[in-house]
């Protein structure tokens, strides 16, 4: 069932409007290619040469080839090659041509946002400007960074956050390194879009979630769908006040691959389903009652130490995706089935 729900996403994936006929017969280098992001996207390009003739080739920047036999066990073909480096500090050689960069690489566990800032922001800062440059060497036909709607910390704006409503991050803040890192490695995109001519441009993801999340995933999603497959009640940790904006997995992939195609040069799109929008605690409340069919409830239970624990800041934002709707883009999962999909992948 773990492989059925994926391949249903990838099948539907690649009769959707996506420019797949420009993609064809690309050569693809995805860097955090373990991580969701990237793992999904491998995945899917890989599955579009058996079935659809994309004849891509993939090239997966992954620090630990065991972890990644795991995941790409089903998928290992002549046209998937690892190219083993850890971005932080080694560089990343890529032999042969390279049509198109996606920089997936970033850290995104929380606890190591507040326990090693220095190294979130190296790999953040070091990582990209390196597949930047790389971009520049290999001219590129397009090179997407994955950004996160974090970066626009807390927004100011009534209604719904544009690409251009960036709001306030606090820098004394250890946490800010992760948004403000991708602030840094936005404004150096930009940089050398313009400086170098590279067609850099930035998806800022919702919450991504759905089929293909890692076993290790900790994030809320994640242990939601845990406690109702369980029948535990959901446990959160703050007030759950915090609003929420969250995208399913293949239809980020499908932004993202949109993007490589249709997206402007040094800029920057949400990439969110606009329905998908709700508070950390509605959230909790629609997987005890449409998921576990009532029978868990959501309770509240804040831990002394919390600060520690590297929560982001509770945030007032709705995420506005109509730049990403004006390329043909829309989002077709959405909340209680992206739920149920994910449950159907963990199970």
């Amino acid at each position: 069932a773990m492989r059925e729900v994926l391949i249903e996403d990838f099948k539907q994936l690649t009769e959707r409007n996506i420019p797949w006929n420009e993609l064809r017969d690309k050569t693809f280098l995805i860097t955090g290619a373990t991580g969701l992001v990237g793992s999904l996207l491998v995945r899917c390009l890989l599955y579009a040469n058996e079935t659809i003739n994309l004849n891509a080739k993939v090239y997966a920047v992954v620090r630990n080839t065991d972890k990644a036999d795991r995941i790409f066990e089903d998928e290992k073909t002549d046209a998937l090659s690892y190219i083993v480096a850890d971005l932080a500090t080694e560089k990343v050689c890529c032999e042969g041509e390279c049509d198109y960069i996606i920089h997936a690489a970033a850290v995104t566990a929380s606890k190591l946002m507040v326990s090693d800032p220095v190294g979130t922001i190296r790999t953040s800062i070091d990582g990209t400007e390196k597949m930047l440059q790389l971009a520049v060497e290999k001219k590129v036909r397009a090179f997407i960074y994955i950004s996160s709607m974090e970066i626009y910390g807390q927004p100011k704006t009534e209604g719904r956050t544009a690409e251009k409503d960036l709001g306030y991050v606090d820098i004394e803040t250890v946490r800010s390194c992760y948004p403000e890192g991708k602030r840094m490695c936005e404004c150096m995109c930009t940089a050398y879009a313009a400086q170098y001519g590279v067609n850099v441009i930035s998806a800022r993801l919702a919450q991504t979630f759905g089929a293909g999340i890692l076993p290790t995933e900790n994030r809320v999603f994640a242990q939601f769908a845990r406690s109702a497959v369980n029948g535990e009640n959901i446990v959160l940790h703050t007030t759950g006040e915090s609003e929420g904006n969250y995208v399913y997995t293949a239809d980020a992939i499908a932004a993202i691959l949109t993007l490589l195609v249709k997206g402007e040069a040094g800029k920057a799109y949400n990439i969110a389903n606009e329905e998908s929008h709700i508070t950390i605690r509605n959230m909790a409340e629609l997987v005890a009652k449409e998921i576990a069919g009532s029978k868990i409830q959501a309770v509240i239970d804040i831990p002394e130490d919390s600060a520690s624990l590297g929560y982001a800041p509770p945030v007032k934002m709705w995420l506005d995706a109509s730049k990403m709707r004006a390329l043909g883009w829309k989002p077709e999962v959405g909340l209680v089935d992206a739920y149920k999909r994910m449950i159907r992948w963990m199970e």
